[in-house]
């Protein structure tokens, strides 16, 4: 942690908030999403990639999960966790800088939104079935009902939902830009000038060898859910 001045003379101090591996989950889920649209939207053969990157994402999602119990300092859930009264406080603009390093407490219900939602888009896919190319490895798992709901949710709501968190993401970004408090810079280089000196996110190369691992672990997982259609 490195202490620096900004343009008015203030001292602040540079802290590793966001580890590699968290930067790095965080542009891949971007880049598969935006194709997952794309190719939802040409249909016909792209459906086949569409099916691939729904199962690169659930990698990822597993892997965001785990990481979140693991991770770096600010990647951990735990630190997602604001009280009633810090979110007030960011509310009226006087948050601390603890309340703002990671996630601030209205960014963080946007995160588990964006990850519930996401869930739920790659959870009903896994069950839908178009009658006509394409059949989720878990619908046979379930009844029909549950394949028409999921598939109904999937097709519909769902990218709906989804389409409006990605909105108001993009806002935010946009809001806090116009703030001079750029969040994409952080997400690039993993590093934020903060008013005191707070403890750093761990991203050691021991660090990331164990996000290495996590994501194998995920890797597997994902393959072998899309290995359960397969089997029968």
């Amino acid at each position: 942690m490195a202490q620096e001045s900004n343009a008015q003379g203030t001292p602040t101090h540079k802290v590793r908030i966001w580890d590699l591996p968290t930067r790095l989950f965080h542009w891949l889920l971007a880049t598969a999403v935006i194709a997952l649209v794309v190719t939802a939207k040409l249909g016909g053969n792209a459906m086949n990639w569409h099916l691939l990157l729904g199962h690169a994402v659930l990698a990822l999602l597993l892997f965001r999960l785990l990481w979140g119990v693991v991770g770096g300092r600010w990647s951990r859930f735990a630190s997602f966790i604001h009280s009633p009264s810090s979110l007030l406080r960011h509310l009226r603009g006087r948050g601390q800088a603890s309340d703002t390093a990671g996630h601030s407490p209205l960014g963080a219900l946007s995160v588990f939104a964006m990850l519930a939602v996401l869930i739920a888009q790659v959870g009903s896919g896994l069950l839908s079935d178009d009658e006509i190319a394409f059949s989720g490895p878990l619908s046979r798992f379930v009844s029909g009902d549950t394949v028409a709901q999921a598939t109904a949710y999937h097709a519909h709501w769902g990218q709906y939902l989804l389409y409006v968190l990605l909105a108001l993401h993009l806002l935010a970004i946009a809001f806090y830009t116009w703030r001079g408090r750029g969040l994409v810079r952080p997400m690039l280089t993993g590093d934020k000038h903060l008013a005191e000196p707070l403890p750093a996110s761990r991203d050691t190369a021991a660090s990331r060898l164990l996000a290495l691992a996590v994501a194998a672990a995920a890797g597997l997982g994902a393959w072998w859910v899309q290995q359960l259609g397969a089997a029968f």
